[in-house]
């Protein structure tokens, strides 16, 4: 799949394609995608499962574009994500509700052992939150309208952040398949990948796109609990392209959370290109942890109830680098990719986590494809990472530091 297929429908993409359609129109698309899915070092074993989602997320959409002239276009999009194995719109990893041996284990939390029944009911919630679209929600993957303008574009809805983009664009993977980037960073997020409530401005021109994005939290009585801020720019030239994005975001409380850098560059060699970035992750107030002190303390107290509360915190709170890269190759029918990914945290936790691998894919036709993934996570200190896909979430292997491999196969149509 090229690389504006995954932000087809974002304002880059927008802005690049709406040129060339009628003066009103709208459309029909999506995309199918499943087939068989391994993955080992699980609580369970290895799990064997027909799964949605092998390179990219299953979707359909409907996008809607109006000429009213003068160089000005009324957009929307609305997208739904859906699971090819069972129609639902919500899935959860493999592990289901379990949480890294670092955010469940009262020993490797610095809490008394005599506290690890209130941990197992609270990592029981917490964990009951880990999937795609828990909430159920009908276009949860995109849900904007816009105007594209002479000066630029302006939208409102729900929409991919800027950080993300960034990163997607400069992932040899395209974020496809248990070898994207991110798979490594899922829990706690390392991104926010798309956000509600936004409005985002969006220029592209002479090789260069750029946005921002502000997204508001929609707390009565303080606007900066849960507010967000982000941008990015990124330059395509002969052979080349380089890009920075940002994401930053507030807790509940109004305090600085999730915190995003990207840097990315590609450049072409031999027959194919290599892909590479750096991202920096720093979260010091992670949010939805406010209220596990006064949850708890009707069981133990007070004062204990405090120290179960900051020992999450402290678990949940990132500081890591994240590294990738790739090269991607494609030669008629036949498209390769190899690639390398690193998450170094930096934390205590030292929860370390590796990923290298290949995929393939053969094109049948211009919308329909076959695909195969085969992926090594290799946990280190803490790591407990499990590969998932595009469209699903991997979960966390059976202890810190287990290892995990996928290999799937599958089969993709876009309409």
């Amino acid at each position: 799949m090229k690389k504006l297929t995954l932000v087809a429908t974002a304002v880059m993409g927008l802005l690049s394609t709406t040129a060339a359609m009628a003066q009103s129109t709208v459309t029909l698309y999506g995309l199918l995608d499943g087939g068989y899915n391994h993955v080992s070092g699980l609580r369970q074993g290895s799990v064997n499962t027909i799964a949605s989602g092998i390179m990219e997320g299953s979707r359909f959409g409907l996008r809607g574009t109006e000429d009213i002239g003068g160089g000005y276009k009324a957009i929307f999009t609305l997208e739904n994500r859906f699971e090819l194995d069972t129609g639902s719109v919500t899935n959860r990893p493999n592990s289901g509700a379990q949480l890294p041996d670092r955010l469940s284990n009262a020993a490797l939390m610095g809490l008394p052992g005599a506290v690890q029944p209130v941990l197992n009911a609270v990592g029981a919630s917490i964990g009951s939150t880990v999937g795609v679209n828990i909430a159920g929600n009908l276009f949860d993957r995109q849900a904007f309208a816009g105007l594209i303008t002479p000066v630029g574009a302006f939208t409102f809805g729900r929409q991919y952040t800027p950080g993300y983009l960034t990163s997607a664009t400069f992932d040899a993977t395209q974020t496809q398949s248990s070898l994207a980037m991110g798979q490594i960073a899922t829990f706690p997020p390392s991104v926010d990948i798309r956000l509600s409530n936004t409005v985002q401005y969006g220029i592209q021109m002479s090789g260069v796109t750029a946005t921002l994005m502000y997204g508001a939290g929609e707390v009565a009585g303080d606007n900066a609990k849960g507010r967000f801020y982000g941008g990015m720019a990124m330059y395509k030239g002969t052979g080349f392209s380089v890009g920075v994005g940002h994401n930053t975001r507030n807790n509940e409380l109004g305090q600085k959370s999730l915190t995003d850098t990207v840097l990315g560059a590609t450049v072409n060699v031999g027959p194919g290109t290599v892909y590479g970035q750096y991202a920096k992750i720093k979260d010091d107030n992670p949010t939805g942890l406010s209220t596990i002190a006064a949850t708890v303390t009707p069981s133990v107290g007070a004062a204990t109830a405090a120290l179960i509360q900051n020992a999450y915190i402290n678990g949940f709170k990132q500081d890591a680098n994240l590294m990738h890269i790739g090269y991607r190759l494609t030669r008629g029918v036949h498209t390769v990719v190899v690639a390398y990914n690193r998450l170094d945290d930096k934390r205590p936790n030292n929860a370390d986590t590796a990923s290298y691998g290949a995929t393939y894919t053969y094109a049948l036709s211009k919308r329909t494809n076959l695909n195969a993934v085969l992926t090594r996570f290799n946990n280190k200190g803490l790591g407990q990472a499990a590969p998932g896909g595009n469209g699903f979430l991997g979960g966390v292997t059976s202890t810190a530091g287990t290892d995990s491999t996928n290999i799937a196969f599958g089969i993709r149509h876009t309409f």
